[in-house]
């Protein structure tokens, strides 16, 4: 009766599996890290561009058009409004104006959230504009904004 070595068999056959399993794990890591930088560098993107949006541009459309569901319960059109009629009577703030930016992630690559403050200097005095985003599904959006600044009383 023959017999046939299986052990040797067994361990050559591996080898190559072994090998691309090893291959899309390392593939699979890279696009992840790949997309998360991609993400980052969006995100940061999309919160300087709202900020000189609203501050230099006073563009109420676009701000709209990038509300979260929630933010846009939050702050209705009369309050988009308000703020930009008080945005223009301060006028232009000094620039370049500071803007600290911080991104994170809900988990190690998925669920980006920003945080942006502009620190703007007006002639009336100093203002601060807070911009929180996140990217839940296709697109960014502001799920938060405050702007604290200088009294218009005259």
């Amino acid at each position: 009766m023959k017999t046939t070595n299986f052990k040797s068999r067994e361990s050559g056959e591996m080898l190559p599996v072994i090998i691309v399993l090893i291959l899309l794990l390392g593939g699979g890591l890279w696009w992840l890290n790949s997309h998360k930088q991609a993400m980052d560098k969006q995100g940061r993107g999309f919160g300087h561009e709202m900020i000189n949006r609203i501050v230099l541009n006073y563009d109420q459309a676009f701000l709209a058009s990038n509300l979260s569901p929630q933010t846009k319960l939050d702050l209705p059109p009369s309050d988009q409004q308000a703020l930009m009629t008080q945005l223009r009577q301060l006028g232009q703030p000094a620039q370049p104006f500071q803007v600290d930016e911080g991104m994170t992630w809900e988990s190690q690559f998925f669920e980006p959230r920003g945080t942006f403050t502009a620190h703007l200097n007006y002639p009336a005095g100093p203002g601060t504009l807070l911009i929180m985003i996140d990217h839940p599904v296709s697109k960014w959006q502001v799920t938060q904004l405050s702007f604290a600044g200088p009294s218009m009383a005259r």
